[in-house]
């Protein structure tokens, strides 16, 4: 049925929006040919040359050189881009049977980053280096996982997760795209352990774009981040594929006569091997497997269709058996120790379909239709019984017993239930375009309607029962069950937006003297002017989002002993509104009641920052520094639980976030790019309503709610909170991606990942927020990864055998957490019958060995 509803869509999509283009004559053709050389005159490999109108291009050989055969008498744009250098683009057009040589010389990469792409000028938001994600010592392989590094503002506690918060936000506040299609995760996920795959898929990605606030009116309406994503556009056939302990991963690409190519990719993998390093022990059977292909027909010279598909089926099942947890101080340790019976079902199966259509009406103009299509169906089930005890251990270090448990303090039960079904549909059809006036600026605009159908049917409760405290009490005769949601939620709706936004680069000479000598010094601004409509008829807000940016590369140089250095620097401000209006997760309440008058949340961003560029041991660095604040107004509270987000569904808190972020990036080791970030935050909100009473007796004592008191209260106070610190309030943190490559012997890397980050806030369950004052232990984990290059010598290789088919071979041996430190990601929060609390960590995975085989082809 989604099936024959995805043609039906794709079908009328292509009747309304695809406009037939005229075909343009066959030509005879000329040669291009030439040879792609870097600063020292070193050939470069594998430069990415695109042609402009004809979406097509060839990659340079081993020797730098390259050959194109193009249309006669025709003006075409020939771009050349390497990454780390700067991108050159010239005009050529060929006479008939014409030969010409065109060699480039690229250097390394000064300024801000102005990328071409298909000959329109993209905004500056910053690039990430193309990086071997194969030969990367990651958990998951995700590709989100470097940006957890690379991301200035950006943290993530949860090494099996591909989410991540940014400079104050939430995991739903960051903006994914892929090829301009906006992507969507599944609405149920609990923990990091069930999540699986990311949609993006690493053997597909060409280019990484990132920006951490502040971004243009181009992007849509979320209030943290943005990440987009381009897929490659292959050129020629090739893959790879990879196999190790925790799954395997295969792709193909390639092109068909000129007009057709086409990009594949399947994953598999299965968490059993790292999920055995958790402190509870059981049978963990998660299957994580997705499919992903790219398809682009080139239907005339200036009329591109292609077709995204993808299809991901996460299936996480658990068995818990035992589990031993310590934890405590050293004046009371304690250690937990649970007998469990149950099992947990969790199923995430998601859909995407996007058919796109490009029309390049000239060379100052391009239109674009996108059609795309998003199902989830989600289902978790489980009943699971913990029968615990809680005992105190023996602290003497002079004892022989330390370690050892002095004695039990305190027995129970706890049973957790939930039968949720989710089915969500998300369909929407989108125009983009950009038109460059004749002064050089760009105007780019879009319009998108998008509709939403959400089905959820929800019912979970848990029960605790601390040594006979849960059962039936005299004269109810019930038994009393915690946190019970019990809803059927159907929800249709319809969104409505558009941007409209001006930029413009202008440049300003300036003639020095030096002696006898002059010279012409260039300084230049680039603007852009934004805005965004967005209305939602679920709720009838019409909201408007201005934006706009500045960025100024200054004209500054150093003379010394009549020598003149410039100073490569780029200065930034960023500002604008950036509204959030709720998806269907932020409409429901802790109890599961939507909120039918919940409106948009919004933050207010400023940015001011700056890189400088600078030599050292003959390479070029790049310091980044950003400034920033944010203004966060109607805010919707909420708590996070491994990475569940549990919102309160109300607009009644005000906050904000502000920051100092540091990141230098560069070829510490020749040839190699590695980064450190370094960020300081403050994140806070006043809820208004969390006002709470303090009761005393007569005699002056605080009389707790839940204890059994004869004395009555004969006093109370009034306080509210003010301001607290929201969930992701974390003062510092670091991230660290380091390659090294061991001296004579280039075919043997080192990759070194490294998170730090400062404690995270949180507190008891329950509505009260402002109880969330206590904090978890800093997160710290250090992934290292050794690789073997293999099949350097071709010429050593029998001709006609397997490995002669093969043009890369790497083995790689990877240590997940190096250091054995036991990460906190959430509590687990058990009672007496005293009615005292106790918060029990859940621990992350400890060190654990992956061996991994990877060949490209």
């Amino acid at each position: 049925m989604l099936l024959l509803t995805s043609m039906r869509f794709c079908f009328l999509f292509i009747l309304s929006v695809l406009i037939p283009v005229c075909s343009v004559s066959a030509q005879r053709s000329g040669v291009l040919k030439g040879r792609v050389v870097d600063e020292l005159g070193k050939p470069l490999k594998d430069v990415n040359i695109y042609v402009t109108p004809l979406h097509t291009g060839t990659t340079t050989n081993e020797d730098g050189t390259y050959l194109l055969i193009l249309p006669s008498d025709s003006s075409l744009s020939v771009s050349y881009s390497y990454s780390g250098h700067e991108r050159k683009t010239i005009l050529v057009r060929l006479k008939k049977g014409e030969e010409k040589t065109q060699n480039v010389l690229l250097q390394f990469q000064t300024l801000i980053e102005i990328t071409v792409d298909g000959g329109v000028k993209r905004p500056p938001i910053e690039k990430m280096p193309k990086i071997e994600f194969k030969q990367l010592p990651t958990m998951t392989g995700n590709v989100e996982d470097l940006i957890k590094s690379f991301g200035m503002g950006v943290s993530s506690n949860n090494e099996m997760s591909a989410q991540y918060s940014v400079r104050g936000g939430n995991f739903d506040e960051n903006l994914i795209y892929v090829n301009d299609i906006e992507i969507y995760r599944p609405f149920l996920v609990r923990s990091g352990q069930q999540e699986g795959l990311s949609f993006i898929n690493s053997d597909m990605v060409e280019d990484i774009y990132f920006s951490s606030g502040g971004f243009e009116a181009r992007y849509g309406d979320k209030m943290s981040s943005v990440l987009d994503i381009k897929y490659k556009s292959p050129i020629e056939k090739k893959g790879s594929a990879s196999m190790s302990l925790l799954g395997g991963s295969v792709h193909f690409e390639g092109k068909v006569k000129q007009r057709f190519s086409y990009i594949t990719a399947f994953r598999y993998r299965s968490n059993s091997y790292v999920l055995n390093a958790l402190p509870t022990k059981g049978d963990y059977r998660p299957v994580f497997a997705d499919g992903q292909f790219l398809l682009t027909y080139k239907a005339r010279e200036n009329w591109n269709l292609s077709f995204l598909g993808h299809y991901s089926n996460n299936l996480y099942r658990m068995i818990p058996e035992t589990r031993e947890t310590d934890f405590g101080t050293v004046n009371e340790a304690l250690r937990l120790t649970v007998f469990f019976d149950g099992q947990e079902i969790t199923r995430f199966e998601t859909m995407t379909g996007a058919l796109t259509s490009e029309h390049i009406l000239s060379e100052k103009t391009t239109i674009k239709f996108i059609g795309s299509v998003y199902r989830s169906i989600e289902s978790e089930s489980f009943d699971i019984q913990g029968q615990y005890r809680l005992s105190e251990l023996e602290r003497d270090l002079g004892s022989e017993n330390f370690g050892e448990v002095l004695f039990v303090r305190g027995v129970g039960t706890f049973l957790n239930h939930a039968r949720n079904r989710l089915d969500a549909f998300v369909y929407n059809v989108s125009h983009l375009g950009q038109h460059e006036l004749k002064n050089g600026a760009k105007i780019n605009w879009g319009l998108r309607y998008q509709g939403e159908r959400i089905n959820d049917k929800l019912s979970e409760w848990n029960m605790l029962d601390s040594a006979g405290f849960s059962i039936p009490q005299i004269p109810s005769d019930q038994i009393i069950l915690n946190d019970v949601i019990k809803a059927k939620i159907r929800l249709s709706s319809s969104r409505y937006t558009g941007h409209l936004q001006y930029s413009q680069s202008i440049d300003r000479k300036k003639e020095i003297k030096l002696g006898d000598s002059t010279f012409t010094s260039i300084s230049s601004w680039d603007y852009n002017f934004g805005a965004r409509g967005n209305f939602w008829d679920f709720n009838d807000q019409l909201l408007i989002s201005p934006r706009a940016g500045i960025t100024y590369v200054p004209s500054w140089f150093r003379i010394k002993d009549s020598t003149i250095t410039r100073i490569n620097a780029v200065l930034r401000f960023k500002t604008g509104v950036y509204y959030q209006p709720p998806f269907y997760r932020e409409l429901r309440d802790l109890s599961g009641n939507i909120n039918y008058n919940l409106r948009a949340q919004r933050s207010i961003h400023f940015v001011l920052g700056g890189d400088l560029f600078f030599k050292m041991w003959d390479r070029t660095f790049k310091f980044s520094t950003e400034l920033y604040y944010k203004m966060l107004n109607d805010l919707n509270p909420y708590e996070v639980d491994n990475v569940r987000i549990r919102y309160y569904a109300n607009n009644n808190a005000i906050g904000y976030a502000k920051g100092w972020d540091f990141k230098i990036n560069g070829e510490f080791i020749k040839g190699i790019e590695s980064w450190a970030t370094l960020g300081f935050l403050k994140t806070q909100e006043d809820i208004k309503d969390d006002y709470y009473y303090t009761y005393y007796n007569s005699n002056g004592e605080v009389i707790v709610p839940g204890y059994t008191f004869n004395n009555i209260a004969v006093d109370s106070t009034y306080t509210e909170p003010g301001y607290i610190p929201r969930p992701t309030d974390q003062f510092m943190t670091f991230g660290l991606f380091f390659q090294d490559e061991m001296p004579n012997w280039p075919t043997f890397k080192v990759h070194l990942n490294a998170l730090f980050g400062t404690r995270l806030p949180y507190g008891p369950p329950g509505f009260e927020r402002y109880k969330d004052v206590l904090r978890t232990p800093p997160y710290r984990r250090i992934d290292i990864g050794f690789s073997k290059q293999f099949l350097t010598r071709k010429e050593q290789i029998k001709p006609g055998s397997f490995f002669s088919k093969l043009s890369d071979m790497w083995l790689s041996l990877e240590v997940f957490n190096l250091l054995g430190i036991n990460n906190t990601i959430s509590y687990m929060w058990i009672e007496d019958v005293n009615n005292r609390q106790y918060a029990v960590p859940n621990y992350l995975t400890s060190r654990r060995v992956n061996l991994k085989l990877s060949v490209k082809f």
